[in-house]
């Protein structure tokens, strides 16, 4: 009797998961197109991407595990009636192909069907997840148009340039949300891992490595939180390195982080807020470490800056401001050296509240 009573348990359980296995399924297909194209990392499957991105108007495209080989950019439409979402499994790669010839991003969010629209459905689409592989020579992403574009949970590596928003739609504002995005150059003297053209963006809790310049803005009301370039590149190359660099105004950045750039936030000028910010070093690549250098006046308002030289006998000269000239109405507030006695020049007591 206990054993039919078993058997008849074991059968219920059984048919309980294949019906839940079922209604999952049915689920899924609903929700996604997956897209089913050889991912073995051999085979260039760029034309079968993008016929299935063009074929597949406001769906979600699901990437599962493996390597998608791509000659040539992949283009999304921002057009809010053709839109679409890539959503990629944690392991899928989209992989640039050896002898990359273009000068476009891998990735083009937004790269047909222009569009500035943010009340008819499908203008939410997004990238999500998985990993955009440059092979060394590769710009990985951009926005190109549409606004309120999202790109979250994604490793973009290898790259000549991470990530990059362009001029926005709605008079050059872009309006991304961009997080959780970790990004890896390539290495050489011309790499950039984030560069910003579009206005009123936010990016959070980003890591970036293997880089020239950490994040590049040429565009204002943007907002950085818990952004963390590291430079580890070639001693030969660190005097021109750079965390961030600003060349407008009107910017916030919150607990940014720059390590190890010769340069950790270098402005034109221009009045931004930084807040919670700190300025690292721990090995002697360079003679020079600068925390903040101001092209023109020193006109941003600094609070709360963290600042750490490390004790290198190689470094002659550790500097908190470097600036053009004192013309600006900056402000230092709140400032926290490790050490003082490393510090080799007082500019910034002029402007220390």
């Amino acid at each position: 009797m206990k054993r039919v009573i078993c058997l008849l348990v074991i059968g219920f359980l059984f048919l309980s998961i294949s019906i839940t296995s079922a209604a999952t399924s049915k689920e899924y297909r609903e929700r996604y197109v997956v897209v089913k194209v050889k991912a073995d990392g051999k085979k260039d499957v760029s034309d079968e991407i993008q016929k299935i991105i063009d074929s597949n108007p406001n769906r979600t495209l699901f990437f599962p595990d493996g390597v998608y080989l791509i000659s040539k950019p992949i283009c999304t439409p921002a057009d809010p009636k053709k839109s679409v979402a890539l959503e990629l499994s944690n392991f899928a790669v989209i992989k640039a192909q050896a002898g990359w010839a273009h000068d476009e991003a891998m990735i083009r969010l937004g790269g047909k069907d222009p569009f500035n629209n943010i009340t008819t459905p499908g203008s939410n689409y997004y990238l999500q997840g998985g990993v955009i592989d440059g092979s060394g020579v590769a710009k990985g992403v951009s926005i190109d148009s549409g606004r309120e574009t999202s790109i979250r949970n994604t490793s973009i590596k290898n790259v000549s340039l991470g990530l990059h928003v362009k001029h926005g739609a709605n008079s050059g504002s872009s309006d991304a949300d961009i997080f959780n995005v970790n990004i890896t150059g390539n290495n050489r003297s011309d790499c950039i891992g984030v560069l910003v053209e579009g206005y009123d963006n936010t990016f959070t809790n980003m890591r970036i490595g293997g880089v020239q310049i950490g994040f590049l803005i040429r565009s204002e009301a943007n907002m950085l939180r818990n952004i963390h370039p590291l430079y580890y590149s070639t001693p030969e190359q660190h005097a021109t390195s750079c965390g961030f660099v600003d060349e407008r105004q009107n910017d916030w950045y919150d607990f940014c982080y720059s390590d190890e750039f010769a340069v950790g936030f270098k402005i034109k000028g221009g009045r931004s807020l930084y807040n919670n910010c700190f300025v690292f070093w721990y090995t002697n690549k360079a003679e020079k470490h600068v925390a903040f250098k101001s092209e023109g006046g020193f006109n941003s308002e600094v609070m709360n800056l963290n600042v750490g030289f490390g004790k290198h006998n190689a470094v002659k000269e550790n500097k908190i401001l470097e600036v053009e000239n004192n013309s600006g109405n900056g402000v230092f507030f709140n400032l926290h050296i490790g050490d003082d006695s490393l510090v080799t020049d007082n500019a910034h007591l002029k402007y220390m509240r």
